[in-house]
């Protein structure tokens, strides 16, 4: 098993994929969010 030291880990790719993965979540809550007052809106 390969060595490893407490606090050495490259984390930049970690972030940036979480940082897309934020940006979908929070592009899609608000497609939801305008689908749902829209419905509200025109009692479909």
């Amino acid at each position: 098993m390969a060595e490893h030291k407490h606090g050495t880990m490259d984390t930049r790719v970690h972030e940036k994929t979480f940082e897309g993965f934020m940006k979908v979540t929070a592009g899609s809550v608000g497609v939801i969010l305008v689908l749902l007052v829209l419905l509200a809106i025109f009692g479909a």
